[in-house]
């Protein structure tokens, strides 16, 4: 199938990457031409020069993008997507705000397409080995074609049946997941200032009730962070939570917990945390001991 996919960043160049090894005939994008040039350096696969020109060679596209602003840029603008040629089907699989997915599937049906939000959940190493779960806000017969493109990049795809539906839960999971970032950083602060080794706190933590999937893959991140790659970053991290907060206040929920972790993220970014993988939170908090 002739794939687009647009976004070729930390998770959207290796979700781009199992496209091409499953076979599929795939055009990539990127804002950043030499992210772009990099890639087809390295796999079989063309380029395009603009989101229209991606979708016009193309029958599904992809995107993975930052922001609410870069969706905006690559859907709406003029050289965008939805009102481009060629694909009917348009799929964005980044962490974007519910609002924006609204905006966004009504401009594509009045444009005669499709739009659906599919963000995935697990990091580099996730979208590295296909082990990602996608979040899809729609039925899997309303686009069965999607099930194989999913799978190339994900280990399971939970169908939510309505649009909008992968946004929220997006951002739902990635609260829990910064909120345990969040403590697992001031449980490791803690035991470090009674005296007991990183390493050996965060054994018992991984091994404990409180254990999670994130603990064990991102390990070597809390435990010697600035030798590592970065993963996921600080100010994504309060992105989210301000879209999550954002939600929260339109459907008058309190999240207590979630606005005090963003504070804290808020406050690591202005002292330089921002571009630093999350698990920096860790050294923040050991910079706030009393």
């Amino acid at each position: 199938m002739k794939i687009g996919f647009g976004g070729l960043g930390r998770m959207g160049g290796r979700m781009a990457a199992n496209l091409v090894r499953a076979g599929h005939e795939v055009t990539v994008w990127n804002r950043s031409a030499g992210s772009r040039d990099a890639f087809l350096a390295a796999h079989s696969a063309s380029g395009a020069a603009h989101p229209r020109e991606l979708a016009e060679s193309s029958a599904v596209v992809f995107t993975m993008l930052a922001n609410d602003d870069a969706a905006r840029a690559v859907y709406l603008g003029p050289e965008g997507l939805i009102e481009s040629a060629g694909a009917k089907l348009l799929v964005e699989m980044g962490t974007i705000s519910p609002d924006l997915v609204r905006d966004l599937a009504r401009g594509a049906q009045a444009a005669g397409k499709s739009f659906v939000d599919a963000p995935v959940s697990g990091a580099t190493q996730a979208a590295e080995n296909a082990d990602l779960l996608v979040m899809a806000g729609c039925t899997q017969a309303e686009h069965p074609e999607l099930e194989q493109l999913f799978a190339a990049m994900g280990r399971k795809t939970i169908w939510l049946g309505q649009s909008g539906s992968g946004a929220v839960l997006k951002l739902a999971v990635n609260m829990l997941i910064h909120g345990l970032n969040q403590t697992v950083s001031e449980a490791l602060t803690l035991a470090g200032k009674a005296g007991i080794s990183e390493p050996d706190a965060f054994d018992v933590i991984e091994n404990s009730a409180a254990a999670a999937p994130m603990l064990k893959y991102r390990r070597a991140l809390y435990l010697d962070e600035a030798e590592q790659d970065v993963s996921f970053t600080v100010e994504l991290a309060e992105k989210d939570l301000r879209l999550a907060l954002g939600l929260a206040s339109n459907l008058d929920v309190a999240m207590p917990q979630t606005q005090t972790t963003l504070d804290v993220l808020k406050a690591a970014r202005d002292k330089g945390y921002g571009q630093r993988d999350m698990a920096s939170i860790l050294a923040f908090m050991k910079g706030q001991q009393r």
